[in-house]
C-alpha cells in the first residue's frame, strides 16, 4: 500500500482528500438527527461516497473518508467510537481501488464508466466488501470498550453502507468518470508507476480481503448473538464480550495483511 504514504508528495492528491472528506461530511452532517443507534450511527446516503471516490481518487478516497466521517462525528457521535470510526472509514475508502481488476474472472476489465452487467456485478462485490470489512472493524473495536454489541452494530453498518452504495453508486460513477478523466484527476493519472504498489499475484491479496472482511462479520455476529450454540430460533439479540473481540481479530488481521499483498 505504497500509494497511501506516496500521493503526499501531489498537491492534486491532497486537494482531492481535501475534496472527499468536504463532500462526504457535507452529506452526513444534515442527516445526525436521523439516528440508526444514537451516538453510534444514522441514515447514511453519504456512504456512496467513499466507493465511488475511491475508485476515481484511489488513496486519496481512502484518506478523505477517514477524515470526512472524523468531521461528522463532531457533530453528533463523537467518542471513543471515532477512533474506529476513522479507521473504519479509511479502509472502506481502500478496499474499492484496491479490489478492483483483482478477483480474476470477476472482474470485468472495462473502463469505469462501460454500462455492462459484468461491471456491475464487480462493482457491487467491492462495495459489498468495502462495506463489511468497515462494519467488522468499526464494530469490532466498540465491542472491545463493551458499547454496543458486534452482532447489533455490524449488520447495521454493513447494510446502511451497501445499500446506499448500490443503488446510488453505479449512476454516480458513470456520471463523475468522463469528467473525472477530462481533468486529469484519476489517482492513476497522477501518481507514477514507482509509487504504487504492485503485487505479483494480486489474486491473493484479494482472497485473503474477502476471508477476513466477510469471515469477520459472519463470525463476530454469530459468536455476539449466540447463534453458534443456541437452538433453532432461540438466540438473543447480542452481547459484548472479549469471546467476540478475540474471534474476530485474526480476520482483521487476515484482512489488513490482504490489503498489503492485493
Amino acid at each position: 500500500m505504497r500509494e497511501i504514504v506516496t500521493m503526499w508528495r501531489h498537491t492534486k492528491m491532497v486537494v482531492l482528500v481535501a475534496l472527499t472528506a468536504g463532500v462526504y461530511a457535507a452529506i452526513l452532517i444534515p442527516l445526525k438527527g436521523i439516528p440508526l443507534i444514537p451516538g453510534f450511527t444514522e441514515i447514511r446516503p453519504a456512504n456512496v461516497v467513499p466507493v465511488v471516490f475511491s475508485l476515481l481518487f484511489g488513496p486519496a478516497g481512502a484518506w478523505g473518508s477517514a477524515f470526512g466521517n472524523l468531521i461528522g462525528d463532531f457533530f453528533g457521535t463523537l467518542g471513543l467510537g471515532s477512533i474506529f470510526g476513522f479507521v473504519g472509514n479509511f479502509f472502506y475508502g481502500l478496499v474499492p481501488y484496491k479490489l478492483w481488476g483483482k478477483m480474476g474472472p470477476l472482474s470485468s476489465g472495462k473502463p469505469l464508466d462501460a454500462r455492462t452487467g459484468r461491471q456491475l456485478l464487480e462493482y457491487l462485490l467491492v462495495a459489498f466488501l468495502a462495506s463489511a470489512s468497515c462494519a467488522v472493524i468499526i464494530s469490532w473495536g466498540v465491542d472491545l470498550f463493551g458499547l454496543v454489541p458486534f452482532g447489533v452494530l455490524a449488520p447495521i453498518i454493513t447494510l446502511n453502507n451497501f445499500i446506499a452504495a448500490a443503488i446510488l453508486g453505479p449512476f454516480l460513477l458513470w456520471l463523475m468518470y468522463p469528467r473525472a478523466k477530462r481533468w486529469d484527476i484519476l489517482w492513476m493519472e497522477i501518481l507514477e508507476p514507482a509509487e504504487i504498489s504492485r503485487a505479483s499475484r494480486p489474486w491473493i491479496g484479494a482472497a485473503l480481503m474477502w476471508i477476513g472482511g466477510v469471515g469477520g462479520l459472519v463470525v463476530g455476529v454469530a459468536i455476539s448473538t449466540g447463534v453458534h450454540a443456541a437452538l433453532p430460533f432461540h438466540f438473543g439479540t447480542g452481547t459484548t464480550g472479549l469471546g467476540v473481540v478475540a474471534a474476530v481479530f485474526p480476520f482483521i488481521v487476515l484482512f489488513v495483511l490482504g490489503c498489503f499483498l492485493a
